[in-house]
């Protein structure tokens, strides 16, 4: 079982006083922080036109923590695939695998943000066939050769041979939980990444799902099951909470906001409820226990992303809950 961290989104809260390059350098010093802890992954995510300025360029931070870091495996969770030039896309990917030495994963969705889609110009309806088509032109420009793939919604000629070619095979992992969002990851990704709104059973449900397509469908080679779950670690549960708890409610107001289109200035108590039902947080041995039920449901060949960055609750502390993270948790968990 693997374990790792993020997702950095760098944004600023009305209450942060910092400048947006001072949020990018927390990331970076959080990036060598979970390389140093001997944790498997580190991972970005995207939105556009916040004002918080949520992470827009999901290329250039994966560059910048493959600077800074040796061993980990970065990867977006999530790219929204329909807003990109999939060649340009491709290009990208390449040149942060190069850059990284061969640790990159591309994690692809197909967004639902009305305002995001309007800006771009990209119609909501063309999404799944976008988020497809995207997919089959980024394994067919990292191939040897021209790309020799027909792209249904970039005008390129299949004549070209995109450059450069990255360092590894990238694995291309689909996120979602509907039905069709799962059988289309398992069908056409190498991966599939469960949201964190999902319960234990709920992600085994889907897994089984993906096992019986994969299986009908004759469709051999490792397929990666990928967890993502709020959390965080500190001496008890009550210290968690309270690092990680302004944090993690001001992220899910605005993910509200992004979903609804509309202003949520609060979270009633039943909604906090949840959300804290949800999480795993407390000291390394609750969090230890925490995770072992997805591998008791899933088997040891998984992969949790446990997300512990949160904007504005301070640099040092999340520091520390990466280093426990590396050396109270992940040890009990390989």
């Amino acid at each position: 079982m693997k374990l790792g961290t993020g997702l950095f989104t760098c944004q600023r809260r009305p209450d942060d006083g910092r400048s947006s390059s001072e949020v990018y350098d927390e990331m970076l010093t959080l990036g060598r922080a979970i390389d140093d802890a001997g944790l498997d992954s580190a991972w970005v995510s995207e939105h556009h036109f916040t004002e918080d300025d949520y992470l827009s360029g999901t290329m250039p931070a994966l560059g910048a923590l493959a600077a800074v870091t040796e061993d980990v495996e970065l990867g977006t969770c999530i790219a929204l695939a329909p807003l990109y030039d999939a060649v340009r896309l491709a290009e990208d990917v390449a040149t942060v695998d190069n850059i990284s030495g061969g640790r990159t994963t591309l994690g692809l969705a197909i967004g639902s943000n009305p305002d995001e889609f309007d800006a771009f110009g990209v119609p909501r309806e063309e999404r799944v066939d976008r988020l497809t088509d995207a997919v089959n032109v980024c394994r067919a420009a990292w191939s040897p050769g021209p790309l020799e793939y027909g792209a249904d919604f970039h005008d390129v000629s299949p004549e070209v041979n995109v450059t450069p070619k990255p360092a590894h095979d990238v694995p291309v992992m689909l996120g979602g939980s509907a039905k069709p969002a799962v059988r289309r990851a398992a069908r056409t990704a190498d991966a599939w990444c469960a949201p964190s709104a999902l319960s234990v059973e709920g992600v085994r449900k889907r897994v089984e799902d993906v096992r019986s397509v994969r299986e009908a469908e004759g469709l051999d080679g490792d397929f990666g099951i990928y967890v993502l779950q709020h959390g965080f670690v500190a001496d008890s549960a009550e210290e968690a909470w309270d690092a990680m708890a302004d944090g993690y409610l001001y992220l899910q107001r605005r993910y509200a906001e992004l979903f609804s289109g509309e202003s949520v200035d609060s979270l009633s108590d039943e909604r906090v409820a949840e959300l804290r039902e949800q999480a795993i947080f407390g000291s390394p041995e609750t969090v230890v226990g925490e995770l072992e039920r997805y591998r008791d449901a899933l088997g040891d060949d998984i992969h949790v992303v446990l997300r512990t960055y949160y904007p504005g609750i301070g640099t040092d502390r999340m520091v520390e809950c990466v280093e426990r993270l590396g050396r109270d948790v992940a040890p009990h968990l390989r």
